[in-house]
């Protein structure tokens, strides 16, 4: 990090302090933060802890000044600490694994005992000193609870190496939300799953990165889940500790880390089409498809017991060879992935623990985006560059003070477009097209019979249907598909570079104990984004009808979609690129107080966001604000830090030795980024434009793509908010078995979205819910002067706002058991939720999983899908029962067998029909109450067997076999809402077929 950025971040975080911390004691923690900053080498440390306390009943024996050493193959080195006067103590940023425990008295006796550390998690181990040995120089060995994570108001559940590695949890990092408790099954590409917010909501991180898409939210990282060593998942009941702003659900996982022992491993894992069970197909699309891997990686020491490397590199490749839709074979689809893993962890001292890592990584598609009825040369292909750089470490200042730091980089770079380029057409505003060969302007969409609709014109869809339809088996004419080239070409770059600092104290006031957390946090995230038509881009037929958009009088017959950036701007030039950017400054105070049975968590979370974006500058001579700039990057929004105070209230009553329960009280704004992109005034110029043609192919008129323009926002928004209640109970009913039960609560209010700006006054309308209620048109315009903005600076109709009344609610019971055996694990878990509302930004688009982002979705686009026109309901991701049971069990014979089961309801959808509301479009516009209907629902087991066999005291020779949906249960989702189409009412995905992975590996 440069001198001028440390500089710049230093100052934002003292004008936030002097901004919204006024009391004297605010003004302590922040003095406290702010010389954390100044004086250190500063940037949060990936760990977990070890507390606990040491207690006796035999006279004369002392609890205070007991030396406690946790040494593992994982650290470098030990870390010690010393019992405090009452016995207990804590032993900070341990890396997650299997450790060591030494307990030294003052006469040098010595008890010993094992714990498993989780990542983000303290692992409690307490012991008595109730005898001594004969013999000072005997180590005595304790036996302690293998149940040893701390039961408190956050609800948190992590999975160790172990667990990961013994159960059947696929290759990427998405597949890990299919195995982990409470959290709901979800082959989505795109979102994730709902748990009462937005799947955009969602915050995924590995090795503490952002890893989530920057403007967009979903999940865009594919890193390889066989570097993963320990996940951690905060459902709910957050502190304000680690900087969650999540409406939904945060995960993060730990990478793997060297030891002092060298080791090293091939792996060779394949899913050919015979260990394929056949699809279901929906569309007539036929493929083989295979599938293999091959993981390697090594490790060791560099310098022995101070610097530890790790080292791997992964390569799967996809194939579908012998590839047939309804036009007959085309082309081969491959996708292969190359990506390069390495890991430092150095500890120059016993106190200072460093570790910095790269992954990077390389995907190249082939063949993709044939549809079943497409000709092969509309293929498309794509490049996709990833990388992840992280540096993070923990200094300890003392036993009561530890200082953590991170600075973590995202990239994310993808090109995409068709396999077949015509740079020889180069289209213009005004030039005709060549109806005689459309199949060489770009990507043309066949006509299909459409005989009952008397605006189209069937005698001239006829020709093109007999000139690029298709003869099926039967000799049969098939209109409809497309022919062609692929239409567009499209280029975007994601960055992502944060830096956080933590500082952790512990400090004895009276009776009390106290945990201090203090917590900076800096992130910006940017999105580069250049979208180009290959020719004319994608045209359709028309018919003789006039689209809702034309103004015209004479008859369309074709329009063709064409991005801008592909037309020649008035002087000549090129549009340039589109960049969008926010920055988000995060602060937090928590304060863990524990006194007799009791601990109360009590904290605060502080955050500014400022939205970036493109095209404008300031003017104060103008009534907007603003000039017209093209390419200049402009301040579009800030939210304060006084409006995202996001209080974090818990409490825990460990009413015996081994239960607990507790209570948790968390307010969350979740992160608005995507309006950076969504409404930049770059948009203006650069958006598609629609271009209609007569039935010769002449020139008519283009008209810009509705919703493509700058938006000004409505004045001082309130941000969007979540606000969680929850309850729930712990109880250890052995050293073996922990159940763990809550209740729970959000509600989320002031969701923003983009409408039109008068969408208050549209008055009553065809709807079968009634139209605009009564009193909102009170309200008035969202922003009184948007027509003397437009008349300065251009824009859209549509202003970014708050929508009126919007909220919803998610209700939740879970109760869940775990178990873990000698040579056992076991996870059993089950969710009762209830979701509803007004507000759902996951379904605004055709598909249930599309990749849109708020401030450019349908919803709230006028009539018919304002939040009062039907869709108060039950919202999409409500699935009201979900019970999921993993494990493994370790054999005599070397071998694990593990499983993992999960049953849940199917999801809500309603119909959707536009012409209730007089619209030829339907995306959105509910003819029912939102969630009428209900998808099936869907279980299923997956297995998996691993034998490992003993070559020599160092090399050995493992088999392992995993097979996904042993039962063979394609059940559909994503079903067709349109009451125009023929498939109305049909699954238009299927959840994947049953497949076996076999794979051989040797380690050494």
């Amino acid at each position: 990090m440069s001198t001028q950025q440390t500089n710049f971040i230093k100052k934002r975080l003292h004008q936030a302090v002097c901004k919204t911390l006024r009391t004297p004691a605010a003004s302590i923690s922040a003095l406290m933060l702010t010389g954390a900053l100044m004086s250190a080498p500063v940037m949060a440390q990936q760990s977990g802890s070890i507390k606990g306390k040491v207690s006796t009943e035999v006279a004369g024996i002392s609890v205070a000044g007991v030396t406690v050493t946790a040494s593992s193959n994982i650290m470098p080195k030990p870390r010690t600490a010393t019992t405090k006067a009452d016995g207990s103590y804590t032993l900070p940023a341990l890396l997650p694994g299997q450790y060591t425990l030494n307990f030294i008295s003052s006469d040098g006796t010595v008890r010993e005992t094992t714990v498993e550390v989780f990542l983000e998690q303290a692992s409690d181990v307490n012991i008595a000193l109730n005898a001594a040995p004969v013999d000072s120089t005997e180590i005595i060995y304790v036996t302690a609870s293998k149940i040893i994570r701390e039961g408190n108001a956050s609800l948190t559940n992590s999975l160790s190496k172990d667990v990961i590695e013994k159960i059947p949890t696929g290759q990427n990092y998405r597949d890990l939300l299919a195995v982990i408790p409470g959290v709901q099954y979800s082959e989505n590409t795109t979102l994730g799953p709902s748990a009462g917010g937005s799947g955009r909501d969602n915050k995924y991180g590995f090795d503490g990165v952002d890893i989530s898409l920057p403007m967009f939210g979903n999940l865009a990282s594919e890193p390889s889940t066989h570097d993963i060593g320990s996940v951690t998942i905060d459902r709910g009941g957050a502190k304000a500790i680690g900087f969650n702003r999540s409406g939904g659900l945060s995960i993060n996982t730990l990478s793997k880390s060297g030891t002092n022992e060298f080791h090293a491993d091939v792996k060779y894992q394949i899913q050919p089409k015979s260990l394929y069970a056949d699809k279901d197909n929906l569309n007539g699309e036929k493929y083989d498809f295979n599938k293999t891997w091959i993981t390697t990686s090594i490790s060791g020491p560099l310098i022995e017991d101070e610097l530890f490397f790790y080292a791997s590199y992964f390569r799967p490749e996809d194939d579908k060879p012998n590839k047939e839709n309804g036009r007959g074979s085309v082309k081969d689809f491959s996708s292969i992935r190359d990506e390069y893993y390495g890991k430092l962890t150095w500890a120059p001292t016993a106190q200072l623990l460093l570790n910095a890592s790269l992954r990077t990584s390389e995907r190249i598609d082939k063949g993709l985006s044939v549809g079943a009825f497409d000709a092969d040369s509309t293929s498309n292909g794509s490049k996709t560059d990833q990388d992840i750089v992280t540096f993070d470490g923990s200094y300890l200042i003392s036993d009561e003070t530890v200082l953590s730091f991170q600075y973590n980089s995202f990239k994310l770079k993808s090109a995409g477009g068709p396999d077949n380029l015509i740079p020889n057409i180069s289209p213009r505003i005004g030039d005709s097209l060549d109806i005689s060969q459309l199949d060489t302007l770009g990507l043309f969409n066949v006509p299909k019979f459409d005989l009952d609709n008397p605006l189209y014109d069937s005698a001239a869809a006829l020709p093109l249907i007999q000139q690029y339809g298709y003869l099926d088996a039967d000799g049969v004419l098939i209109a409809g598909g497309s022919v062609g080239v692929g239409s567009t070409i499209n280029n975007q770059d994601f960055n992502r570079t944060s830096f956080e600092v933590k500082l952790d104290h512990d400090m004895e006031i009276g009776n009390t104990s106290h945990k201090i957390h203090l917590g900076f946090q800096w992130k910006e995230n940017e999105e580069i984004l250049s979208r180009l038509s290959n020719g004319w881009g994608s045209i359709s037929f028309i018919g003789g009808e006039t689209p809702d958009n034309y103004e015209g009088t004479v008859p369309v017959y074709y329009q063709a979609t064409v991005q801008q950036m592909s037309l020649e701007t008035d002087s000549g030039g090129v549009v340039p690129a589109i960049t969008s950017s926010s920055e988000s400054f995060n602060i937090e105070v928590n304060d863990e107080i524990t006194h007799g049975d009791f601990t109360y968590s009590l904290g605060v979370m502080l955050s500014n966001d400022i939205l970036y974006g493109q095209g404008l500058k300031k003017n104060t001579n103008n009534v907007s604000g603003y000039e017209v700039a093209e390419g200049h990057k402009y301040e579009m929004y800030e939210v304060d830090f006084l409006d995202m105070i996001q209080p974090r209230l818990g409490i825990t009553w460990a009413y015996s030795e081994n239960s607990t329960v507790f209570a948790n009280f968390a307010s969350y704004n979740p992160e608005a980024s995507s309006l950076a992109r969504a409404a930049s005034w770059a948009r203006n110029s650069q958006k598609s434009m629609q271009v209609f043609f007569d039935e010769s192919g002449n020139y008519l008129s283009d008209q810009p793509a509705s919703g493509s323009s700058g938006k000004f926002f409505e004045d001082s928004l309130k941000p969007r908010r979540t606000d969680e209640i929850t309850i729930g109970a712990t109880k250890a009913v052995s050293n073996e078995l922990l159940i763990r039960t809550h209740v729970r609560q959000r509600k989320a209010f002031h969701a923003w979205e983009d409408t039109p700006n008068t969408a208050r006054l549209d008055g009553k309308y065809q709807s079968p819910f009634g139209g605009v209620p009564d009193n909102i048109a009170d309200k008035g315009l969202y922003i009184e002067d948007l027509a003397a903005y437009r008349d300065e600076v251009g824009g859209s109709s549509y202003v970014i706002a708050e929508l009126d009344g919007s909220e919803n609610t998610y209700y939740e019971w879970s109760i869940e058991g775990e178990y873990v055996g000698d040579n056992t694990y076991l996870n059993v878990s089950y969710v009762w939720s209830h979701y509803f509302g007004n507000y759902d930004q996951d379904i605004t688009s055709g598909a249930s999983d599309g990749n849109l982002f708020i401030g450019s979705s349908n919803l709230a686009d006028g009539k018919g899908r304002q939040l009062w026109d039907g869709k108060y309901g039950t919202l999409n991701g409500d699935k009201p029962h979900v019970l999921k049971a993993l494990g493994y069990y370790t054999t005599d014979w070397n071998a694990d067998i593990g499983f993992n089961f999960v049953y849940q309801s199917g999801d809500v959808w309603e119909a959707w029909d536009g012409s209730l509301y007089g619209y030829s479009s339907s995306t959105i516009r509910y003819a029912e109450t939102a969630g009428s209907r209900r998808e099936a629902s869907h279980w299923q087991l997956d297995l998996n067997y691993a034998q490992r066999f003993q070559l020599t005291d160092d090399l050995e020779l493992n088999f392992n076999a995993e097979v996904y949906n042993v039962f063979d249960n394609q059940t559909g989702y994503n079903y067709d809402p349109y009451v125009s189409n023929d498939t109305f009412g049909e699954a238009r995905n299927l959840i994947n077929p049953r497949r076996v992975q076999l794979s051989v590996s040797i380690a050494y």
